[in-house]
This record gives structure tokens, sequence and C-alpha cells, in this order.
């Protein structure tokens, strides 16, 4: 018998580390040549490592969520012979199709990435109590407490009313260990059906969350933003959208609100180029695009990701409507791809109806805007002397202040919101 050490790959692209997010293997498995062993996450991809040889697994180095540097040893297995020598092919990272966080100026795949395995619930211990004046609710009036004899005279010599103690026995039968537990202070004083629950569940970041949590940490950090607040009046939008959808072909989507802010972010960016840029600040330069290449905020079961509506500028409504809808569909079932999760010049996010009154949206680095989108909530608004029931929705954006002004922002916004007032101009060219 001999042992096989299978070290942590080279992926390629320069990757120098790599974590660890599933064992598919325990020590003291069985393994077959091609067994998927453990998957793990670079900055680029998720990949599978699979087994080169046929044996036992008898050690794995690496808990889940960890950075492991290439070539190091992660599993050894024993195999007949003298080892350290596989029988067909060398271990290598088979690409497989899991979450990545995209970058904004590289590709990154997309597909579920196994969660880290459950933590059990660790109960926090009880706090000593004094000797409780009950420890249950009191009994419907005439329900006699079940006791036995011998019981119910030990209660009455110390003093205590069997209606408030608990029985532990068959229905709720009072025991002799039930009045040491009362007697002792150690019985949990019961008033109403709401208890309290002092469990505390510890779950490791890995994954597509912590490569989320690592990009909004950095852009949080490396950029100052400046958030700016307007409300905009959406009702001849909300009509004219209505009637677009009553009177649409069944080949063409349905209508929602981020088509119509799309095309008037397109607008506004030809008044204002500046917002659809880079600002890689390591180098000092900022990269204006002349596309309006709309990254568009997608909630999915396993984390936020950034579609992209490339080339908005040369879109209408409906293609935007189109384009947008296959994209949240295929990032949401997982075959979405590299290429449509980056190179956003500028990014859309909104909470839908529960997006609320003010939101404080976190730059999409390297970009230097996102626009944030609120609900449309009836409001009454002051016109030609009297109060009128208007849909009105507040748009939350932010800005690289680094490299825009808030004179600039507003005019952005105010752009904005000057077309989704006056629907009828989304329709005309920019």
């Amino acid at each position: 018998m001999g042992v096989h050490t299978i070290k942590m790959p080279d992926v390629g692209e320069g990757i120098t580390e790599a974590e660890i997010v599933e064992w598919n293997v325990a020590v003291g498995d069985q393994v077959r040549e091609d067994d998927v062993l453990a998957a793990v996450m670079t900055d680029k991809a998720t990949v599978e490592i699979p087994s080169p040889v046929e044996g036992k697994i008898v050690s794995i180095d690496g808990e889940i969520g960890a950075m492991t540097a290439v070539g190091a040893a992660i599993v050894t297995i024993e195999v007949e012979g003298a080892g350290d020598t596989p029988k067909k092919k060398p271990a290598k990272a088979a690409p497989v199709k899991k979450e990545t966080m995209p970058e904004p100026e590289k590709a990154v795949e997309k597909e579920p990435v196994a969660e880290a395995p459950p933590v059990t619930p660790v109960a926090a211990p009880k706090p000593v109590r004094s000797i409780p004046a009950t420890n249950g609710p009191p009994r419907p009036e005439g329900e006699k407490s079940l006791a036995s004899p011998s019981v119910r005279k030990r209660a009455m010599d110390a003093g205590i009313e069997l209606v408030y103690v608990r029985g532990s026995g068959p229905a709720g039968r009072i025991l002799h260990e039930d009045l040491d537990t009362y007697i002792a202070g150690k019985a949990e004083p019961v008033t109403s059906s709401f208890q309290p629950n002092n469990t505390i569940t510890e779950t490791k970041v890995i994954g597509l969350r912590r490569k989320i949590a690592e990009r909004l940490q950095d852009a949080k950090s490396r950029i100052p933003h400046i958030t700016y607040v307007d409300e905009v009046d959406m009702t001849e939008l909300e009509e004219l959208r209505a009637h677009l959808n009553k009177t649409k072909r069944e080949d063409q989507p349905k209508l929602t609100i981020l088509p119509f802010i799309m095309r008037a972010m397109v607008k506004a960016l030809r008044a204002h180029p500046k917002l659809s840029a880079h600002f890689e600040d390591e180098a000092g330069i900022v990269r204006q695009f002349g596309a309006a290449h709309i990254g568009m905020a997608v909630q999915t079961a396993n984390g936020l990701m950034v579609a992209v509506v490339r080339n908005a500028e040369a879109r209408d409504i409906w293609d935007i409507a189109a384009e947008a809808q296959r994209l949240a569909n295929a990032a949401r079932d997982g075959t979405i791809t590299r290429e449509e999760l980056t190179g956003s010049t500028i990014t859309l996010t909104s909470l839908g109806t529960i997006g609320g009154i003010v939101s404080t949206p976190v730059i999409n680095s390297p970009e230097v805007a996102i626009v944030g989108v609120n609900k449309i909530a009836m409001r009454p608004v002051y016109q030609d002397g009297t109060f009128v029931p208007r849909k009105i929705m507040n748009l939350s954006s932010s800005f690289d202040h680094r490299i825009i002004d808030g004179w600039d922002a507003a005019e952005f916004i105010q752009h904005i919101r000057g077309s989704l007032e006056t629907p009828a101009t989304l329709f005309m060219e920019p």
C-alpha cells in the first residue's frame, strides 16, 4: 500500500491561491478515479478537483472558506502499490459552472456555489434562578392537579399550591421530582406561550457571498460617495406604461418602469457623458465611454449579480425591456455568461415595490455612478391651489465624488427626472 498526495492545482491566469468552498468527501471514504473531491473558487471562476486515483481518503487539509496556496497539499489518498503515482493522469481543476462575483473588467462564470454546511445551533446556558413563586400557569378553575396522596401531603406541608407546579408525569401528573425541582428553584416559570430563543447560529461567509462582501467593502473604503435624492412624478409615465402593456403585441415583453429609466439614463448621458466612465484610481486615469452599457442589479437565490444591457443607446423601449428580461431570467436560472456579467459603464439598481423612500446604493467600482430606484407611492401634491393625488417615486443615486461634482450629479438626475415626467420624449432620438 502507498499514499497519493493531491495538491491545490494551478488554475492558470496568475492565480496563486484559491478558496475551498465545498468538500465532497470525508476521511475514510472510498473514491474512484475522477470522483469529485472538492470545489474551489478563485477570482475568476469556481472549479472542481477530481481524484486521479482510486483509493481511501486518509487525510483532508483545509476547512471550507480557507484560502489555500497553489501547490499546497489538500488530500491524501491511500492507494494500492507504491503511491504518489497516478494510474492514468494527474489531478487538475475541471471548470464547472458555479457563481462567482463578476468583476467590471474581467470575465466570471455564474453557477450555484455550494453553501457552507449547516451549523448546529448552540443553546445559551440557562441563568441561575431564585425560587419562583410559580413554575407554570394556573390550571383552569375547577381542574384538579394530578398527584399522588404523598405528593399532595408533601406539598401541603411545604405550603406549595400544586395548581402552580408543572407536572412531568403522564397526563401532567406531578411527581416528587417536580416538587424537588420547584423547591430547588430550578423550575422555569411559564407565564405565556412566548418563549425566549437564546440559540446562536454561525455561518461561514464563503463563495459568492464572500466575493460580494469583498467588492462592496473595497468600494466603500476607497470611493468617497456622494448620494443625491430627488422625487419624480411618475403619474403620466405610469398611465403610458399601462396603455402600452394593454395594447402590446404578443411577441413584445411586458413593460416595467426599468426600461423607461434606462432610456432616460441614455438621454441624460448624451448631455453628461462623463457619467458613463470608469476611474482607474491606481493609474490615475478616467476612461470615458461613448456607449451606455447599463448594469442591471439582479437578485438571485445565491446573491446579487449585475447583468449588462449593452449599447442601450442603440435600443428602443421594447428592445431594452426584452434584453433586460432575458438577462434577469438567465441570471436566476444559472445560464448567464461571463460576457453578460461584465463591462458595465453605469449601473441601475432597484428594490422593486419594497424599494422604500430613500436608499444609499454603493457604486459598482470602477464605475463612477449608480442610479437607485425607490418604490412608487400615491402622495398628495399641491397644484394650482389644491392638493391632487400623484404617483411619486424617489431616485436615490450615488456618485464618485473624486470625479463627479455635486452640481454635475444633480444636473444628471434632473435630466433623468425631466424625461420621466414627460415620457413622450423617451421615444424621441436623444
